[in-house]
């Protein structure tokens, strides 16, 4: 569902990535870690298609991003880590207009609006204005938005910021469902317990470039002696010999 082909991006002088390749197939969830300036937000951006890349071919769905952007774009959801809305819509009206993007058809729209709503136990909130919401309130009704078209590619950057232990819990079911579903999630996060927990594969990105991929057992075995857990290989694989490793430790 999610295809990278040799991806580069260049800032100037700076690359960001180097020559990135990544297939993420329909139904698993995907995470993606590395430290700070890693590449993480670059590769996140140009999978959704909000950035385009210096050089490669991503494909959603089968959809090359570059010669269809707008068929590939209407394939995925995509939930950031901060919820930038129009604060002076009510809820409703905020998924009224992601619909409208979408082409969601006005039968369906109502329904499936204060479906997601009450999924996110927004539904008391819907006609409230946004401006009134707290952080994790608007956190939840952006994914409800990310949800509204039937993605089939949900790209999401730390998911779990903002909310409380419950809702963490839900979104943590909800991406096991549509995961089940034949969804594909791709999360990049620092919470790496998160990534543990729910993710069927792991890729390790550093300095622009994927230097591990696969599922976490798979991962732990390949360090040298095993690894007792993902932060164990995280900090072997992205700490260089004489840093501190608690200082530098991903939050």
């Amino acid at each position: 569902m999610i295809e990278l082909q040799s991806i580069i991006k260049t800032y100037g002088s700076y690359t960001a990535l180097h020559g990135l390749n990544l297939s993420v197939p329909a139904g698993e969830i995907f995470g993606f870690i590395g430290p700070n300036g890693a590449g993480k937000t670059t590769t996140i951006k140009i999978i959704g298609g909000i950035m385009a890349p210096t050089a490669g071919t991503v494909r959603i769905a089968g959809i090359d991003m570059a010669r269809d952007p707008v068929a590939a774009k209407q394939r995925i959801g995509f939930i950031p880590d901060r919820p930038y809305l129009y604060e002076k819509l009510t809820g409703l009206e905020f998924l009224q207009f992601t619909a409208d993007v979408y082409r969601v058809s006005p039968d369906v729209f109502g329904e499936k609006a204060l479906a997601l709503l009450e999924m996110f136990a927004l539904a008391e909130w819907g006609e409230e204005l946004i401006e009134s919401y707290s952080h994790g309130m608007k956190q939840r009704l952006i994914m409800c938005a990310a949800l509204l078209h039937d993605p089939e590619v949900l790209v999401v950057d730390e998911p779990m910021v903002g909310l409380d232990p419950v809702a963490i819990r839900m979104v943590k079911n909800l991406f096991r469902e549509l995961a089940a579903r034949g969804i594909t999630v791709f999360m990049s996060t620092h919470t790496l317990a998160v990534a543990e927990d729910i993710c069927d594969r792991i890729g390790i990105i550093h300095r622009g470039r994927l230097i591990a991929e696969g599922a976490l057992d798979d991962l732990r075995k390949d360090m040298a002696g095993g690894a007792p857990n993902l932060e164990a290989v995280f900090i072997n694989l992205t700490q260089a010999p004489g840093e501190n490793p608690v200082a530098d430790r991903p939050t």
